[in-house]
């Protein structure tokens, strides 16, 4: 989606936007090595708020029409199905 960005401008959200998106996956392969659930649970943490990170900004491209109503519903949908996956995960470990 990034790569559709304009030419000019922008470039702070594009580059935020994607370090949001990596932060997801990479707190949760480092949170796999992590010697307890607890632990485990606070590398959770991290990736929901990087989602919820995320959320906004890709609202932002949508205000500012860099993306279509129906890229951003998609998009959205997405960032808050792994959010809501994210959280049932870590409460689940925290039982």
């Amino acid at each position: 989606m990034t790569d559709k960005f304009p030419k000019r401008g922008y470039s702070r959200l594009k580059d935020q936007i994607i370090r949001s998106a990596e932060s997801v996956p990479f707190n949760i392969a480092e949170g796999c090595g992590a010697d307890s659930n607890k632990e485990f649970a606070r590398f959770l943490d991290i990736s929901i708020k990087s989602a919820t990170e995320l959320e906004y900004q890709l609202q932002l491209t949508l205000d500012y029409q860099i993306i279509t109503d129906r890229q951003w519903k998609r998009l959205s949908k997405q960032t808050v199905d792994t959010r809501r996956m994210l959280c049932g995960l870590k409460k689940r470990l925290r039982e």
